[in-house]
């Protein structure tokens, strides 16, 4: 076993391989780039090396530097994580001929599964299932149309050497096939160098269902366990399960089977996942192998009690397997949930920003977080914007399922959008439950996962209330302080009580919600058994309200009491005692409430609503480069109509007209970079052009 190991990535997998080389005694060398200065995993690390700016080409990518770094700190081994230089079969044999050991398989391996063409060539060969598909080097624009027209409708175009669903195109029918080619080219070529493409038939409703594959130097090879990850958005996968449901012990031996002939295949060596499209018939078809540690091995890891990273780092300092096959026991079942920094309310478009609060739900045998995060860090535009991984896992299915609701509604972030009330969603939706899904899952709900994060009136109302109540608490707070700051702390002017002289106690408050909506509340106080309790009426219902905030806490009591129905004495109907976690940054604040969170602004003052701007739909929505134009100047468009392409982490994003009317400005050219909210293009509104020329 090597006794220094240098970590080639960042973040949530950087910290997870430092984990375990720390439990084994080996010592770790970390990077960083200028974005990651004060980055979790430098923290974790031995020692940490700068590796120069902050996007990834000036930095993560950088291999021969990294190569260098390893020979100047004396690592005898280089752990390339997830991403990155993991599936570059250029790095590993530079790695090979310094004489540092690639925790991975050989250069040669992953060379011949880098390409998706290639790779289905060798699993012809060797007997593995394949779509039929066209994946040929000659990629001239009629011959790729013709063999989409001989393949037949629907057909997925891919990027060769791509994954992630970058490069990826579904198309309908044959007047599509030209435009998803140049726009699958572009992108493969943006994220990945290379522009070649390959073209497969599309299965309808099919189930990822990838299988962990371990193969060492001396010849063995099996596998541990399978995994679903049908679960996806724009072909990432969003929650990963293992073992899959539903499939046979027949099926999964023989697809496990198959994993094995395929690693087999390529003389691998080390951790890779071979990933199947498994059809309704329970036909399934190779798609791709991933020559690295995926970022769901922890559900498999909860499954089969083993650390997967360990046994990277054993068969790379050449030990046997520590398993043979008939030893692989599954145990239970585990889930993994991506937290990501993206809006599902704005086609999921990735968020950057400072994590102003962070609660992660309490790790035990049935929780665990990977995170590369803190507190106060910064979720970079540079990067991926994953914040964590959260995977659960219990006995049986639903109760593992179980324990991902739970722990869903204990994660409370605030400082940027995240996606944990969708996550919530997906884990609480009956077709899920019921393991009744395919990869197209969230577009067959998507409007259904997204609608229910929406607050019904009676969530709205109690969630306000509660807002209320805890501007009043932090008023209170601050009015002790100042008490015992004054030099007559007992004065009634001195307090915020809402002392009034002869009449009972009122207090207004005024806050701006998520929807621009300015509430004015006015809520009454009174004193019961020495405890401040207050009543506010919204509608037609009075609502009572009592509590205390205690550190970032809010423990309240509410009740609410229907004005049009029989009177009851007060604070004794519908009773209900919580317990809520609050962040406040200045004069915003947010609530959470189980997987959801409720933002607001505490107002001194009236504030004019802010109106939506229809041409903040040419801004830019974060920062970018500009791909292409669509439309010349002077062409007319409709609403809707896509003008212009930028690109932003590797995803393109089609900027479209607002309204119906003419480009009369690009303020950008193709390659220009544009930060977030730039305005792109200037487009002359129908009505617009209608006034001038009845002026002229």
């Amino acid at each position: 076993m090597f006794t220094k190991l240098l970590i080639a990535n960042r973040g949530e997998i950087a910290c997870r391989i430092i984990s375990t080389a720390k439990a084994m005694g080996v010592r770790t060398v970390a990077l960083y780039s200028d974005a990651d200065i004060n980055a979790r995993h430098v923290a974790m690390a031995d020692e940490a090396f700068y590796l120069g700016g902050s996007a990834p080409a000036d930095s993560y990518l950088k291999g021969d530097l990294i190569i260098d770094i390893a020979k100047k700190s004396g690592a005898q081994a280089v752990h390339p994580g997830y991403g990155f230089l993991s599936e570059n079969a250029e790095f590993a044999l530079k790695c090979e001929q310094a004489n540092i050991t690639f925790v991975g398989p050989s250069a040669a391996a992953i060379d011949s599964m880098g390409s998706k063409s290639a790779a289905k060539e060798i699993m012809g060969a060797a007997n593995v299932p394949l779509v039929p598909g066209y994946h040929g080097d000659a990629q001239d624009d009629d011959l790729l149309v013709s063999e989409a027209n001989k393949m037949g409708f629907p057909l997925l175009i891919k990027a060769a050497f791509g994954g992630g669903g970058k490069g990826m195109r579904i198309v309908e029918n044959s007047s599509e096939v030209l435009d998803a080619i140049h726009s699958a080219r572009r992108e493969a070529i943006s994220s990945f160098g290379n522009d070649k493409l390959l073209m497969e038939r599309y299965l309808r409703q099919p189930r990822h269902v990838e299988v962990q594959v371990f193969a060492d130097s001396h010849g063995n090879c099996i596998y541990l366990s399978d995994r679903d990850c049908s679960i996806q958005r724009r072909h990432q996968k969003v929650v990963e399960e293992a073992p899959a449901p539903g499939l046979s012990d027949a099926l999964r031996v023989k697809m496990g089977q198959a994993a094995v002939a395929a690693a087999k295949a390529i003389n691998y060596e080390g951790a890779g996942t071979v990933e199947f499209l498994l059809d309704t018939d329970d036909s399934f078809y190779f798609m791709e192998m991933n020559t690295r540690l995926q970022v769901e091995h922890p559900v498999t890891e909860l499954v089969t009690d083993q650390d997967l990273v360990k046994w990277q780092l054993m068969v790379a300092s050449g030990s046997e397997l520590p398993l043979k096959q008939d030893e692989v026991k599954i145990t239970g079942h585990a889930f993994e949930a991506r937290i990501y920094a993206e809006d599902p309310q704005n086609e999921f478009l990735p968020a950057s920003g400072k994590l102003e609060f962070l609660r992660e739900p309490t790790q035990s045998q049935f929780v665990r977080i990977d995170s590369g995060v803190r507190e106060n860090d910064v979720i970079s535009n540079f990067y991926d914007p994953m914040i964590s991984k959260l995977i659960t896992w219990d006995e049986s299915r639903p109760r593992a399922l179980q324990r991902l609701v739970h722990a869903l509604d204990d994660y409370q972030i605030n400082g940027l959008k995240h996606n944990i009330e969708f996550l919530a969603n997906i884990a609480k939706h009956t077709a899920f439950n019921d393991a009744n899904f395919s990869t197209d899952f969230i577009e067959r709900y998507g409007d259904e996962l997204l609608t229910q994060s929406a607050v019904s009136p009676e969530q709205q109302k109690i969630a306000l209330s509660l807002a209320a109540l805890y501007q009043l608490c932090v008023r209170k707070q601050q009015a002790k302080v100042a008490a015992q700051a004054s030099r007559d702390p007992y004065s009634p002017w001195s307090n915020n009580s809402g002392f009034r002289l002869n009449s009972a106690s009122q207090h207004q408050v005024a806050l701006l919600d998520d929807n621009h909506q300015i509430n004015h509340l006015d809520l009454i106080e009174s004193q019961i058994a020495g405890q401040s309790q207050y009543q506010l009426q919204l509608d037609d219902e009075l609502i009572t309200l009592s509590g205390e905030l205690v550190a970032e806490t809010l423990h309240a009591e509410i009740s609410i009491q229907h004005l049009n129905s029989e009177q009851t004495e007060m604070g004794k109907s519908n009773g209900h005692k919580v317990s809520l976690p609050v962040s406040q940054v200045g004069d915003d604040f947010t609530l959470f409430i189980d997987s959801s969170s409720y933002h607001y602004r505490a107002l001194e003052s009236e504030i004019v609503e802010e109106q939506d701007n229809l041409e903040d739909k040419l801004k830019a929505p974060m920062n970018g480069t500009i791909v292409t134009q669509l439309v010349a100047v002077g062409d007319n468009v409709k609403a809707g109509q896509g003008i212009m392409v930028m690109e932003a982490m590797k995803m393109e994003y089609t900027i479209e007209s607002p309204f119906d009317g003419v480009v009369s400005a690009f303020f950008f050219e193709p390659g220009e970079l544009v930060s977030d909210g730039m305005l792109l293009a200037e487009v002359i509104a129908e009505v617009e052009l209608a006034k001038t020329e009845e002026t002229a």
